[in-house]
């Protein structure tokens, strides 16, 4: 029976291997520390938080989401620790609430691995904190209890960890919300809500073994039917006022997915459908099971690798019993030991491979049936769909900038989609510090590849758009980029030449800053049909590329304002850039790197799921070797404008 705690009260826990689940109406960042027999965290080493996510018995995310999962192993603790104590506390220059007086209250549960509820407890009274300690589990006589506690900190980390005795609490705590803020620029954008029944509609045989538990993937909160907002992006209608809702957009209860297949025989998994999720159409259908499988995967491979954690810490743990009397070093006993802990590792890791390995096939077969029914917007370059793709009247959901795909099973590819339209820019990294791979490219090349991903991302979202709804601009100060450039220029789909120097730049940030000025003033006194009749009132795209090359400080400072301002009345951001190269702005250029979602034009482990926050990596879009596919689509694209009179 689940215990229902309230601020102080304790209750006994029955089991030592637990997951700790934070619910959340905003994104929170969560975190531990351990304490010896007084409280006292000893040192940074004693902390789990979004910097340095693991301990040894501990597991916390590496970014702050609205939901959290929490792996526990009391046994696999230290002996000095006599305290684990779990904290929470708001982002800092997010944008999200500043104390939790203004947000949902958060609600923690004490799980077991099979999720069965052992104690709650509902974070209520608070007001102008923005950290807060909500519980600890704790070490009497031998047992093991949790406590409810709800202390909050107006003065927010920094705060609370002093109060737990850590020295240079104010530094450490800096460093966390610094590593909560990079992972914005990492990290992809969850998925909508799902409906009570959930997006996915699994069609399984019966009940599969779990297997070994997961580590810690945070479980997004339950989800009230789905009912979406109004997004804040314009779509114009032609000669009228802007329709500042989005298009796609219904504000009623979705219908049911397609009829599902015929149940597999016992034993065997169900035949994928490619739909098979909610939605009001098979785009929306698509997306969701795209995200389903997303997540799917991100799971699958949190279960595995914990399954291995835990089977290496046993094994370890057993080793460490055994060998401790002197007896079994000598002779036969010692081996015996070492044999015995190592055959039940394997045994352990053996079953969570043979898991893995049925939830991977599953998602292969479904793939394979899922990737030639999706549309253009969702589909690779070399998808049969794009030799025969028109330019859509209605703009599509979603759209398509790569793949990603984790080291349990490299040609497993969960394809990359971002909700248009974009809410948020796109930096693809032109950098060689920026990984491995990118270390063995030449500067040269690794530059010419980063512009010409952006070329494909540009390229798409003009082949995805109605016509005359989409606009690209291109700042290219030293002229760099015309061999990569050359597509969009010949086929003349640009607003305008690329701009090149600094009176080029100028006046093209000066043109994009205005419209941003006057649709935000539109909007603000409700007199979107005042717009001058010379603004093109269509979705912007701007790419820029080598920056900072070519720009002065109030160049910056309006790119900065474009980045900030433009996604909400429909200017975007696309660069091509080495952070490396603006070093000599500093700190000034932090919030424009954090704002972007950073990409790369070669493979490269960075980007983080929303629900475990494994390091996926990216495969950025190519077009097949001798194909043509390009040039065809933005001739298509010329064709429907001359065809709209646009």
């Amino acid at each position: 029976m689940t215990a229902e705690l309230v601020r102080g009260q304790n209750h006994t826990l029955p089991q030592t291997r637990l997951e700790i689940r934070v619910s959340a109406g905003s994104p929170v960042v969560a975190g531990a520390t351990l304490g010896d027999e007084n409280g006292v965290v000893r040192g940074p080493e004693w902390i789990a938080h979004p910097g340095s996510p693991q301990l040894p018995g501990l597991e916390v995310s590496q970014q702050a989401a609205a939901g959290h999962r929490l792996a526990v192993d009391l046994e696999a603790l230290p002996e000095t620790v006599h305290r684990v104590t779990v904290l929470l506390a708001l982002p800092v220059g997010v944008g999200g609430p500043t104390r939790f007086g203004t947000a949902a209250a958060p609600f923690v549960a004490v799980t077991g691995l099979d999720g069965t509820e052992i104690a709650t407890f509902t974070l209520t009274g608070l007001d102008t904190e923005s950290a807060v300690t909500a519980l600890e589990l704790y070490r009497r006589q031998g047992a093991w209890k949790v406590r409810a506690v709800g202390q909050g900190y107006a003065a927010g980390l920094a705060e609370m960890l002093a109060d737990q005795g850590l020295a240079g609490a104010a530094e450490l705590a800096a460093s966390i919300q610094e590593a909560v803020a990079r992972s914005l620029a990492r990290s992809v954008a969850p998925p909508p809500p799902r409906t009570p029944e959930g997006d996915r509609v699994r069609h399984a045989s019966g009940p599969a073994d779990p297997g070994p538990a997961p580590a810690a993937p945070p479980q997004p909160p339950a989800a009230t039917p789905v009912q979406p907002a109004a997004d804040p992006s314009p779509t114009p209608t032609a000669g009228g006022p802007i329709d500042y809702a989005h298009p796609r957009r219904q504000h009623a209860a979705p219908p049911t997915p397609p009829p599902a297949a015929p149940p597999a025989p016992p034993g065997q998994a169900a035949q994928p459908v490619a739909g098979d999720a909610t939605g009001w159409s098979m785009d929306e259908r698509l997306y969701n099971q795209i995200w389903g499988m997303f997540e799917d995967l991100a799971r699958a491979a949190a279960a595995y690798r914990s399954a291995v954690d835990f089977a290496d810490s046993r094994m370890d743990q057993e080793l460490d019993r055994s060998l401790s009397d002197p007896r079994n070093r000598i002779g036969g006993a010692g081996d015996r030991a070492r044999e015995e802990a190592r055959a039940k590792r394997d045994e352990l890791t053996a079953r969570a491979r043979e898991v893995l390995d049925r939830d991977l096939a599953q998602l292969a077969a479904e793939a394979a049936v899922v990737e030639p029914a999706l549309p253009a917007a969702y589909a690779d370059w070399d998808n049969p769909v794009w030799h025969a793709h028109r330019v859509p009247m209605e703009l599509p959901m979603a759209l398509r900038l790569g793949d990603l795909h984790l080291p349990e099973r490299t040609g497993l590819r969960i394809p990359l989609l971002v909700r248009l339209p974009l809410e948020r820019g796109i930096w693809v990294d032109s950098g060689r510090t920026a990984s491995e791979a990118a270390a063995l490219t030449d500067s040269d090349r690794l530059r010419r590849l980063a512009m010409e991903t952006a070329v494909l991302h540009a390229a798409r979202l003009l082949a995805v758009y109605p016509p005359g709804e989409f606009s690209v601009h291109v700042i290219d100060p030293a002229g760099s980029a015309a061999g990569p450039l050359a597509p969009l220029v010949d086929a003349g789909v640009l607003a305008g030449p690329p701009a090149a120097g600094p009176q080029g730049v100028a006046s093209v940030l000066a043109h994009l800053t205005r419209r941003v000025d006057l649709v935000q003033m539109a909007v603000r006194a409700g007199a979107a049909d005042s717009l001058p009749p010379d603004l093109d009132t269509g979705e912007q795209l701007l790419v820029v590329n080598d920056f900072p090359h070519g720009f002065d400080d109030r160049a910056v400072t309006q790119l900065r304002y474009l980045a900030d301002e433009g996604p909400a009345v429909g200017v975007h951001l696309l660069m091509v850039a080495d952070r490396e190269d603006a070093n000599a702005y500093g700190p000034v250029l932090d919030p424009l790197w954090r704002s972007l979602l950073r990409i790369t034009p070669v493979a490269d482990s960075h980007l983080a799921d929303p629900w475990v926050g494994h390091a996926w990596t990216y495969e950025p879009p190519v077009t097949p070797p001798g194909s043509r596919v390009l040039e065809q689509v933005l001739a298509a694209v010329t064709a429907a404008r001359k065809a709209a009179g646009r």
